[in-house]
């Protein structure tokens, strides 16, 4: 999936739609890491806050957790 960074829908919107659906969908799994921030920022094209503002997003929604030091990482729904 691809970022359409002239589209109406903010671009960190969209890279949490994209890392929802990964999670959803198996291929992020329970208890594995979320994409670095630079991995996101390399593989999307965005800069970092952006990226950072879509993992906050999972993390509001309660797909994600942050370990500090660690990084993102991807945890069980109920």
């Amino acid at each position: 999936m691809s970022i359409d960074h002239l589209g109406e829908t903010p671009v960190y919107l969209q890279l949490a739609t994209i890392l929802r659906d990964r999670i959803r969908s198996g291929d992020l799994v329970v208890g594995r890491p979320v994409p670095s921030l630079p991995h996101l920022m390399a593989d999307y094209e965005i800069s970092r806050g952006t990226a950072a503002r879509a993992v906050k997003v999972l993390v509001d929604e309660k797909l994600v957790r942050i370990v500090p030091g660690r990084g993102a990482y991807v945890i069980a729904q109920r």
